[in-house]
């Protein structure tokens, strides 16, 4: 399926997943002292609270909440793709907008609450969420502060747990059937992809995962990664330097060997200048890689590839990935 045409497909069953899911709910009419609504229905039942078993221990949460704030890139995903979409949101400290592998319109009324890793408190309040998800690892120091706001549900950390924080963020939206749902489509998508590699014969094809990052500098990344297991998934080998149980690890220009692969695919965050991409790709090292001189070095979108960190990501990732290796 073309990536635009995904696109279209996916926005429209995060729409039809939140139709689904809060169709019980019932609309925006008021209803009469008698107790049903001016269509002469009756009042929607109330959605009980649900206890979430979270990072920070369990956590009282309205059912089916509708003023939900999210505190990082994967949070974001899990939201819009299980039809919600945030009352506000933070994005890490480089970006200022929105990833565009999300239409627009999905992403237009979310409020910015300052960076991931430090959100403006006064910002997440004026909200007024009824609803706060995030990780440990960001704001596990500012937990006090945000369940003084609202219910606030943290994950341990984002990345490679990624498919269980889903179902953890699942259940504290109340979208537990359309989780459900979406990673059944997405199981499907990887073993196409995969079925489709293997008769290209491009299975063992080595595929290396460098990204540039200002203050960070050249980061390669292993298995234990969001990208490192979606590429898992899609059963596609790995370099040997990065075929390793860990996320990612830090080298110096004079080891950017190990960046080479039949396919390298490279991201930058932040300023390509001050992330050291700019002078990288322009050194002999570089030119000297297998990948570069074959050209089948590509860069790829940072907020997808290395932020995107969910289902919908995961999916355009697989659309790439298969593209870029011609399968």
């Amino acid at each position: 399926m073309p990536r635009i045409a995904r696109r279209t497909f996916l926005a429209g069953l995060g729409g039809a997943s939140l139709t689904a899911c809060t169709s019980s709910s019932g609309g925006s009419q008021s209803p009469t002292p008698d107790g049903f609504e001016a269509s002469g229905t009756p009042s929607p039942t109330p959605v009980p609270p649900v206890t979430v078993n979270a990072a920070n221990g369990p956590v009282l949460v309205p059912g089916e909440p509708q003023r939900v704030v999210v505190l990082d890139t994967d949070v974001l995903d899990s939201a819009l793709t299980l039809g919600i979409t945030p009352v506000g949101a933070a994005l890490p400290a480089g970006d200022t907008r929105f990833p565009d592998y999300w239409p627009a319109s999905r992403t237009a009324e979310i409020r910015q609450v300052g960076p991931a890793g430090a959100p403006d408190l006064d910002a997440v309040r004026a909200l007024r969420p009824d609803l706060v998800l995030s990780n440990q690892a960001r704001d596990g120091d500012r937990y006090e502060q945000l369940r003084a706001i609202a219910p606030t549900v943290l994950t341990q950390t984002t990345g490679a747990p990624w498919k269980a924080d889903f179902q953890l963020h699942a259940q504290a939206l109340s979208r537990v059937e359309a989780a459900a749902a979406f990673v059944a489509a997405y199981q499907k998508h990887a073993g196409q992809v995969a079925q489709a590699l293997s008769a290209a014969k491009l299975s063992g094809h080595r595929v290396s995962l460098v990204r540039f990052v200002e203050g960070g500098g050249i980061r390669l990344f292993g298995r234990q990664s969001f990208p490192g297991t979606v590429l898992a998934d899609a059963a596609v080998g790995r370099p040997d330097a990065q075929n390793v149980d860990q996320s990612d690890f830090e080298i110096p220009l004079d080891q950017i060997a190990k960046a080479d692969g039949d396919l390298l695919l490279y991201a930058t965050y932040g300023d390509p200048a001050k992330a050291g991409t700019t002078a990288t790709l322009a050194s002999p090292g570089w030119q000297a890689l297998g990948a570069v001189k074959a050209v089948r070095a590509f860069p790829v979108d940072d907020q997808l590839w290395f932020q995107g960190i969910g289902y919908t990501g995961a999916n355009f990732m697989l659309d790439e990935l298969q593209r870029f290796l011609g399968a």
